[in-house]
């Protein structure tokens, strides 16, 4: 299973979420083209849909996650600090998909003690 996983930062609450490229190739194919749609299944069992794209030109080819990027951020309140993770599942049976879970930094004291999952909200 491939997975990253990602700590939010601003730019990332407010526009689109920033892939670290070593990921690169745990996303979907782009078949010679900058930009792919894929379907990323949250906790609850909505199925969002992103754009992940890269820039076509030069040789930083930096992912970024758009299209229903946002509106997820919104649907679980997102904020800066909170953890988000993608996850690839691949059975020999079924068609391979994504799994999206948000976390929720977990702060005691002004500490980050950890986080917590984000429960089922329906957008």
């Amino acid at each position: 299973m491939a997975t990253f996983s990602k700590i939010l930062r601003k730019t990332d609450t407010n526009k689109t979420l920033s892939v670290p490229t070593k990921y690169l190739k745990s996303l979907p194919s782009f078949n010679g083209g900058h930009a792919v749609d894929f379907q990323a299944i949250d906790e609850s069992g909505f199925v969002w849909t992103v754009k992940c794209s890269i820039r076509n030109k030069g040789q930083y080819r930096k992912p970024v996650l758009s299209k229903d990027w946002l509106p997820f951020v919104r649907n679980k309140k997102l904020k800066v600090g909170d953890k988000i993770k993608f996850s690839l599942n691949q059975t020999a049976a079924a068609t391979p998909f994504y799994r999206v879970r948000a976390e929720k930094e977990v702060k005691i004291f002004g500490a980050i003690f950890g986080y917590s999952p984000i429960l089922a909200t329906f957008p």
